[in-house]
């Protein structure tokens, strides 16, 4: 070894046993900040409510159509914009999934069930008499009066686009894309409504796409029925009632099948244990950042002085 390396490794050396001999000379108030630090996080933690989660796995309702639709017959039907239903099945699960996290569809949901309160002015809840616990400073329980203070736009009571936004940062929506598996996932204060929430949206968002097929379905039938007594052409009005038919397979399967779009596999349960928040995790990250500010502290003023 040259000299010139030893001598680089010995001022390394000797760098490296100043750098200890600063953090050792410090290192009381390394220990006191990072115990404020964790005693400040642990204060923390303990003062953010419980969140709780409970989730459904669903099952995409697939289907077949019946009938094998002649080209001609399939052509008749775009023209005459009627659905026949065949092959479509993932189009109408990405369909559902985007009707259920709609302003449309969740607008309602929210108006229907009242939820502005549970959304938009609860601060926790309490498990010794299963009640939400209401933030005064947003809604007076004594005379159920909004009281919260914002500035123009927005109102004491909360509107509808605002809680809609806070319900979809709830709300969790997710489809693998291998099995087409759906999970749909609530958050919330009360384990009880965030359980209620995910079966109420599951049979919500059936109704609504039944509904939905139904009302096409049955104005097709309308339309064709109209078209058929217009004509008097065999081969024509054969086509006709084959699309009829369809429409009609569509309509009874509407009406007999509950679980329209999504088959409940596994279904929403009140959850035992939180969500959130890791509270050790908050204590661990806090001691880890007051570990390294205090470090650096007493390392600046180690060399400052020097």
């Amino acid at each position: 070894m040259s000299t010139n390396q030893v001598q680089r490794a010995t001022e390394d050396e000797i760098d490296l046993r100043e750098l200890f001999a600063a953090i050792w000379q410090g290192k009381w108030i390394i220990i006191a900040t990072t115990f404020v630090f964790v005693v400040a996080a642990v204060f923390y933690a303990l003062s953010l409510p419980n969140i709780y989660k409970s989730e459904a796995l669903l099952a995409p309702v697939t289907e077949e159509s019946g009938l094998k639709i002649p080209g001609q017959l399939g052509g008749l039907a775009a023209l005459a914009g009627v659905n026949l239903g065949s092959g479509g099945g993932g189009d109408k699960t990405s369909l559902a999934l985007e009707i259920l996290k709609s302003r449309e569809f969740l607008g309602r949901f929210i108006t229907k069930h009242d939820l502005f309160i549970p959304i938009m002015a609860v601060e926790g809840w309490s498990r010794a008499n299963n009640s939400l616990i209401i933030d005064g400073d947003i809604y007076n329980s004594t005379n159920n009066e909004w009281v919260r203070k914002v500035k123009p736009p927005f109102a004491a009571k909360p509107s509808l686009l605002e809680t809609h936004e806070e319900f979809l940062e709830l709300l969790s929506v997710t489809q693998d894309k291998e099995t087409g598996m759906v999970k749909l996932a609530m958050q919330h204060y009360s384990p009880f409504l965030a359980q209620q929430w995910v079966n109420l949206l599951v049979t919500e968002i059936n109704d609504e796409m039944r509904q939905r097929e139904l009302t096409e379905a049955q104005s097709s039938i309308a339309y064709l029925t109209d078209q058929i007594e217009k004509t008097n052409i065999a081969d024509v009005r054969t086509m006709l009632f084959s699309l009829i038919e369809e429409q009609t397979k569509t309509v009874m399967l509407a009406n007999v099948r509950e679980e329209y779009v999504f088959k409940t596999v596994d279904q929403a349960v009140v959850a035992e244990k939180k969500a959130k928040p890791a509270r050790a995790l908050i204590v661990i990250l806090a001691a880890m950042l007051g570990g390294m500010l205090s470090v650096l502290f007493v390392l600046i003023r180690y060399f400052s002085k020097k």
